[in-house]
């Protein structure tokens, strides 16, 4: 994607659309809600100063965050296009995702309507409660503008009492607002309903003041809220421990834009100064919801560093037009993952280590085939996107969240191992920080020095003073698709390695049914499994096993059987012939953590003192 986007920036210098980049008119949308109860909006956005060159406006196909294709021009309707004096134009529509207008005077005003009920992350919602907005899924923008000021305002329905929370920059206007740039504009979701705001400060380390709101739309009253920013502020400052400071954040503040409406759809999305997270009929009346809520929101703060300012080559500056690919998304929402329960741990709102990725990474069926770094650049794929072919992803692909947090589960136990405890995970997001976050000056809405591969290896390398140490755990355990020892690192801490399901035969974990005379196999079967070795996959129907009728009552049995026991079983195959195989059973793989004295073990001093230091507060 970076050499596309270069290419595209040297097209662009010798066009009619250096024009666009010599002018700095702002362009403005009005946004009404005439229907909400029909669940559209319209928009009018207008383009001045444009020169003589056709206007190319486009629906983007990409969101910030979201790493897939998604269609946002399907919902768009009734575009009508006019000049500069109220004349009406001629908008052609060249590709799906574009509307040309030509033959214009300067300025072109584009009027449409958009429907929208998917309130999440990812696309947008409106109904008579509220309008949540992702801005990509909503908003036309133009090729060659992108650097253009944006100038916002948004009319809420008669009588609707709707108040407007976003990261976009405030006027003196409360409905109006502004973004310096398309990349900024398109970074900032915004809420419109009667929510109830929270707002807590705290300290940063440079003497000034880091100041949070949250704008929360659910059945919470205002000391429901209340409550919560009491928690997200004890989360907030233990995230704070982990870089050393809070970045600037532009607009003045940091907002948890929090949707609970039980109609929505859920999700949490990452913005540079805000999180838009949704998680349909979460309640903050009781104790127990509000802790449920503080999952997602410990994951997404952390996004404000990681990914939104600690940024991975392919995804600077984003691509609105397709996917966005990039190495490194098991670090970017890998090691996020990670983190987000780890600091519930540290705030004290949770008594559990971060561990359970590590029999996800061990036992993963894709990591026979892709290291950490293909499944990051298998995103476009997996991110939400939809296709209706077959495919095989659930043997050949393990989510970079989750193999990213396994993989920084054992770097931060190998650091603290490798260095006596004098530096840790930690210490190297705190690198990372500083050498790409913090440091490179950028324009709004940017990031300056986006990070490589290889500046992770290097940087890894500098922390513990030995870059073939780096490059061992890199070719290993990212750029190769081994597992670590999951078992001695979590030994350090005091934690034991347990079978799941002991006593447990097992030939594979898949979907099976009663179905066509036997036992059919209703999903892939995995790599290295006693199943997959047999011959067995998707659509072969077991119809004896062990001299016995096929049924899922006796395929079963297999879990009572030990490793190496054999079964006999005939399988019909789709086309009707039958085949008889062997299945050598084994003990079940799974696994899981427990802390060495609940199953009757001693805690060493050592033990303890290492546990306390990766799980304990570093709030001071």
């Amino acid at each position: 994607m970076r050499r596309f986007m270069i290419v595209f920036a040297l097209a662009v210098i010798a066009s009619p659309f250096t024009l666009f980049a010599q002018t700095g008119s702002p362009i403005s949308y009005t946004v009404t809600f005439p229907e909400p109860e029909h669940h559209w909006m319209q928009v009018e956005v207008t383009f001045p100063n444009l020169g003589t060159a056709p206007l190319q406006a486009r629906m983007s196909r990409s969101s910030p965050g979201r790493y897939a294709v998604h269609e946002f021009a399907k919902n768009v309707f009734s575009v009508e296009a006019f000049g500069g004096k109220g004349q009406k134009l001629q908008a052609t529509r060249p590709d799906p995702s574009q509307w040309t207008v030509a033959g214009h005077d300067g300025t072109v005003k584009l009027v449409y309507k958009i429907f929208g009920d998917h309130a999440d992350g990812t696309y947008f919602g409106v109904d008579t409660t509220h309008a949540h907005l992702n801005i990509p899924a909503a908003f036309m923008w133009a090729v060659g503008l992108e650097e253009r000021p944006i100038r916002i305002t948004f009319t809420p329905p008669a009588g609707s009492n709707w108040k407007i929370g976003t990261q976009l920059f405030t006027t003196s206007d409360a409905n109006t607002f502004t973004a310096p740039n398309l990349q900024y504009f398109m970074d900032s979701p915004t809420e419109l309903s009667t929510f109830v705001l929270g707002k807590f400060d705290i300290p940063n380390t440079d003497g000034s003041t880091a100041s949070f709101r949250l704008v929360v739309h659910s059945d919470g009253s205002q000391a429901d809220v209340d409550e919560l920013a009491k928690m997200v502020e004890r989360m907030a400052r233990e995230h704070m421990a982990v870089y050393g400071e809070f970045p600037k954040y532009e607009p003045g503040y940091y907002t948890f834009l929090l949707d609970y409406a039980p109609w929505g759809d859920g999700d949490g999305m990452e913005h540079r100064n805000s999180t838009s997270i949704s998680s349909p009929g979460l309640s903050l009346k009781t104790p127990t919801g509000r802790r449920q809520a503080m999952g997602t929101i410990s994951h997404e703060f952390f996004h404000g560093w990681n990914v939104e300012r600690i940024r991975p080559v392919g995804l600077e500056p984003f691509d609105f037009r397709g996917a966005n690919v990039t190495c490194c998304l098991w670090l970017a929402e890998g090691f996020t993952q990670y983190y987000g329960p780890l600091l519930l741990t540290r705030s004290g709102f949770s008594t559990t280590a971060p561990t359970s990725a590590a029999n996800a990474v061990v036992n993963a069926s894709g990591r026979s085939v892709r290291s950490a770094v293909q499944m990051s650049e298998y995103a476009p794929f997996s991110d939400a996107a939809t296709s209706i072919d077959a495919d095989d992803s659930s043997r050949t692909f393990l989510s970079y969240y989750t193999y990213g947090a396994g993989i920084a589960l054992a770097l931060d136990l190998s650091i603290r191992e490798r260095t006596g405890g004098k530096q840790s995970l930690d210490d190297y997001m705190r690198m990372l920080w500083r050498a790409h976050g913090k440091s490179a000056e950028a324009k709004v809405g940017y990031v300056g020095k986006p990070y490589s591969l290889k500046d992770l290896r290097t940087l890894l390398g500098e922390l513990v003073g030995n870059q073939q140490f780096a490059a061992d755990f890199f070719d290993k355990y990212i750029e190769g698709r081994e597992a670590a020892d999951y078992e001695r690192l979590l030994g350090l801490a005091g934690y034991v390695m347990r079978p799941l399901r002991p006593n447990t035969g097992w030939v594979g974990a898949f979907q099976v049914q009663d179905r066509n005379g036997g036992v059919e196999i209703m999903s892939l079967v995995p790599f290295n499994t006693p199943a997959y070795d047999a011959g067995l996959d998707l659509g072969d129907v077991v119809t004896m096993i062990d001299g016995q009728p096929g049924t899922v009552a006796a395929w079963n049995t297999i879990r009572t059987k030990k490793a190496g026991e054999s079964i006999a079983i005939t399988i019909k195959r789709r086309d009707g012939a039958t085949v008889n195989k062997t299945l050598a059973v084994k003990q079940d793989p799974a696994f899981n953590f427990v802390q060495t004295e609940t199953v009757g073990g001693t805690l060493t001093p050592a033990q303890k003192a290492f546990r306390d230091a990766w799980l304990g507060t570093k709030v001071k």
